[in-house]
């Protein structure tokens, strides 16, 4: 069976991922340094506790197994931290995965899938935002996105490196089984925050901004299920087996829903009130970012299955309610 090396996959993404792999009949091998990961969304799978920073460590593994691909999930994503800490960012997203590459070329493994974002065109032109969009990214954070699809075109010309860069839209919701889900500490997205108030009478979700060009004056987001961007990584996964050439694609619903019908959505599938206040615009925040996918349906046959706001809400919700989350 073919071995797969989920780095930073005992994260939010990584271990839906790696569920999705198992059932795929790949092997997933995870390895995690469990700064932001947790040990117990990856029970049952084999885990190697390391950081992508450790070349010598990466060295043994790729030594002692047959891995056939990586995917990296190993990524800070706080777009305000990486303004106020950009190195955090430049060492952990850019400087340490320069080190998984170097490791991945010196043992001949030269198939990547890559965790990408929407970050990477900033405030675009054009809604929904096809791939071919000018990449402008507006954050440290999106930056490091850029410059790793960036790195992997070049290796893709130096050293035969085939890869697919995933750009995720606003990854939401949880595995329906509620064993695991977004765990974030501390939270920063807006479907976890927002069943937060459902969940805590005493807090009260802000709403930054209400006079944004949309239809009701605050900020539109594509919110795409967690468990359909697996999917897309499995697909991505057979094409590279398949011999593929590299590729980018977009992940998104296509379909734009903003902070206010967000609310609405949770105190329906909730049925608790949810507070709500009033704060002002943050800096760099698009009016609306919402993904052109057609070309993840034409290449991968990839479409989302979780296409209804309410329904992707319910399985975050039952995932706060199983108590697994423990702290925000």
């Amino acid at each position: 069976m073919t071995e797969v090396l989920v780095t930073g996959g005992a994260g939010y993404i990584g271990s839906h991922v790696v569920r999705a792999l198992a059932a795929g009949n790949f092997v997933p091998i995870v390895y995690d340094n469990l700064e932001g990961g947790f040990r117990e969304a990856v029970a049952g799978f084999e885990l190697i506790e390391g950081d992508i920073g450790d070349y010598a460590k990466l060295a043994r593994v790729f030594e002692e197994r047959d891995i056939r691909c990586v995917m990296n999930f190993a990524s800070h994503i706080a777009v305000g931290e990486s303004v106020a800490d950009p190195l955090k960012y430049y060492d952990n997203n850019v400087g340490r995965t320069i080190v998984l590459f170097r490791a991945m070329k010196d043992a001949g493994v030269r198939d990547f899938i890559f965790s990408s974002s929407a970050a990477v065109y900033g405030d675009p032109d054009v809604v929904p935002i096809p791939e071919e969009s000018p990449l402008c990214p507006a954050s440290p954070y999106g930056r490091t996105k850029y410059f790793i699809e960036e790195m992997l075109r070049d290796l893709g010309i130096s050293d035969g490196f085939r890869s697919v860069s995933l750009r995720y839209f606003n990854a939401a919701g949880a595995d329906p089984t509620g064993d695991i889900g977004e765990r974030h500490s501390p939270e920063t997205h807006l479907i976890p925050l927002v069943l937060r108030a459902a969940i805590d009478p005493g807090y009260a979700i802000t709403v930054f901004g209400r006079d944004y060009d949309t239809p009701d004056g605050t900020c539109v987001r594509d919110y795409i299920h967690v468990n359909d961007l697996a999917d897309a990584h499995v697909r991505a996964l057979l094409r590279l087996l398949a011999g593929g050439a590299s590729a980018v694609y977009n992940l998104g619903n296509g379909s734009g829903f903003s902070v206010l019908e967000v609310i609405e959505a949770a105190r329906r599938v909730s049925g608790r009130a949810i507070g709500a206040v009033d704060g002002p615009r943050r800096s760099g925040d698009p009016a609306r970012l919402v993904a052109s996918s057609r070309r993840a349906n034409e290449e991968l046959g990839w479409a989302p299955v979780y296409t209804d706001l309410d329904g992707i809400v319910e399985t975050a919700w039952r995932w706060e309610r199983s108590g697994k989350r423990k702290a925000y």
